[in-house]
């Protein structure tokens, strides 16, 4: 049997991670095929209730903007996605009439990972510009660098409530602001983690360019398209380290692919050096 695994969002048509998993599975000799799937919040529902028919499944990628969703969706949530109520992630466990559907956010460690391979330091003042499911996760990732709070900064201050959710389920101290202040803040901060949608932060780009200052944190965008992005550019021309989302995707997938193929090596360095290339991202230095 033809086992199955697929990314789920909407739109769905730009994602890297079929290109990401298939490389992986391809160097395990495991067959297991991975598609994009669009999938809308309102349709999610009944796309699980099919899924729960099919007995060949091993495994979801969930993005935007499923991510809250999928909770509902799932026999059970484990590690730090119980405490988001944010999951990117679903691994079908046990086979036959037992399958069980396991959710986890795995996005969590794919920031962590990309940050340090960047060299962030850690005990970082953090900043994150927007306040949704990802911020959720980033909120997590600078708990696990050592930060005790964080600033986000939003453009309604009504709508960072997944990220508020996440400070109070990890008792870290949170701060929202408006966008407004959000350039000198960024320019001051240790890590920067950018979860706006791509082109989002364009003007902001222009702004940090106005202001003049070093940037000596590490900006992490994880909007990987366009790439760079005027933010990254920006922060780059600063003297900042400059992370592109595709190292956040390429780590929390490494997560994924340990989930859905269910052995123990998935994360080898040779199993990522494939998923590098499948994306022309840069090998890992070992």
């Amino acid at each position: 049997m033809s086992l199955r695994a697929a990314v789920l969002g909407h739109p769905i048509g730009h994602s890297k991670s079929p290109a990401l998993h298939l490389a992986a599975y391809a160097r395990l000799g495991v067959e297991i095929g991975y598609t994009a799937i669009d999938v809308t919040e309102e349709a999610l529902p009944a796309f699980m209730d099919s899924v729960r028919a099919e007995p060949d499944w091993r495994g979801l990628s969930v993005t935007m903007p499923l991510k809250k969703a999928m909770v509902a969706e799932v026999d059970e949530v484990r590690g730090v996605g119980r405490v988001l109520g944010v999951i990117n992630t679903v691994a079908f466990e046990g086979d036959g009439e037992s399958v069980r559907r396991i959710g986890y956010n795995t996005d969590v460690t794919g920031i962590v990972n990309a940050l340090r391979n960047a060299g962030a330091a850690d005990n970082p003042s953090g900043v994150i510009l927007g306040g949704g499911g990802t911020a959720a996760a980033a909120v997590a990732a600078l708990q696990e660098l050592g930060a005790v709070s964080v600033d986000v900064y939003v453009r309604n201050t009504a709508r960072a409530a997944e990220a508020r959710a996440a400070a109070a389920g990890l008792g870290m101290d949170i701060s929202v602001h408006t966008l407004d202040g959000a350039v000198v803040a960024m320019a001051a901060a240790g890590v920067v983690i950018s979860t706006l949608p791509p082109r989002a932060a364009d003007g902001m780009a222009a702004e940090l360019e106005a202001l003049g200052r070093r940037t000596d944190g590490v900006l992490l965008d994880v909007a990987y398209d366009p790439w760079p992005s005027k933010i990254a550019a920006a922060w780059h021309s600063g003297g900042g380290t400059v992370v592109p989302g595709l190292e956040m995707l390429l780590y929390q997938a490494v997560e994924q692919v340990r989930y859905f193929t269910r052995l123990p090596d998935a994360a080898s360095a040779e199993v990522i050096d494939v998923m590098c290339d499948a994306v022309g991202a840069p090998r890992r230095v070992s």
